[in-house]
């Protein structure tokens, strides 16, 4: 049988939300929140990443409606390949969409390969607060991301924002192709917060059993 999730996987900047959320009180007062039927156009938030992510969330995105308009991609600000692969792609896809809608957002990179845990609990934290003024400006309806560092300060912020009832914004994590039998560090904190949680290999669906497997979709 395989071994549950252990708890000290988690991030200690997750604890912070609770005060993080006191800070933004002030917001819920000014919000008025709208209700009734939702209908298109979706507000989508798309997390990019440098490597094979960006690449394997444009394929994600090529099979999305026109529907999913406007796209807001955000980024890591050291990240310098994935800025150009998402211009080349909205731009072929305004030959098809001629009403195509898309911007392009930077934060600070939570985490940087090898970096240690404790400077990972503050850049982490720093890349959350700098977050949420994004995510409570873009209130997209919804969230794709498919593991990068970056979608955890995103992810988190559009929960916190959910917590407060300002804006509540589905996520959907999907976790890379290459992970088969264990989760990205992302993909562990994120499988408590995402409301759809997608594997794509059946090892993962065994040992994570809220995640859906739908075989390979990238």
């Amino acid at each position: 049988m395989w071994p549950p999730p252990r708890m000290e996987e988690l991030p200690v900047v997750v604890l912070l939300l609770l005060l993080l959320s006191l800070l933004f009180v002030p917001l819920v007062l000014l919000h008025r929140k709208r209700r009734g039927r939702r209908t298109p156009p979706f507000s989508l938030l798309v997390v990019a990443g440098s490597g094979g992510h960006t690449t394997e969330i444009l394929r994600l995105l090529s099979c999305l409606s026109e529907s999913y308009s406007p796209r807001h991609y955000v980024l890591a600000d050291s990240d310098k390949m994935s800025e150009a692969k998402i211009r080349s792609f909205e731009q072929k896809r305004a030959e098809t969409f001629s009403k195509s809608q898309f911007s392009l957002d930077r934060i600070p990179r939570s985490r940087e390969v090898r970096q240690s845990w404790i400077s990972s609990v503050l850049t982490t934290l720093y890349s959350i607060l700098y977050s949420l003024p994004l995510t409570y400006k873009r209130k997209p309806d919804l969230i794709l991301c498919n593991g990068p560092g970056t979608c955890v300060p995103v992810c988190l912020s559009a929960f916190l924002l959910g917590l407060l009832r300002i804006k509540r914004t589905i996520i959907v994590y999907v976790e890379s192709i290459c992970r088969v039998e264990t989760l990205s560090l992302s993909g562990k904190i994120l499988y408590y917060f995402s409301d759809y949680f997608i594997v794509q290999w059946p090892d993962l669906k065994k040992r994570y059993p809220k995640s859906v497997y739908l075989g390979r979709i990238v």
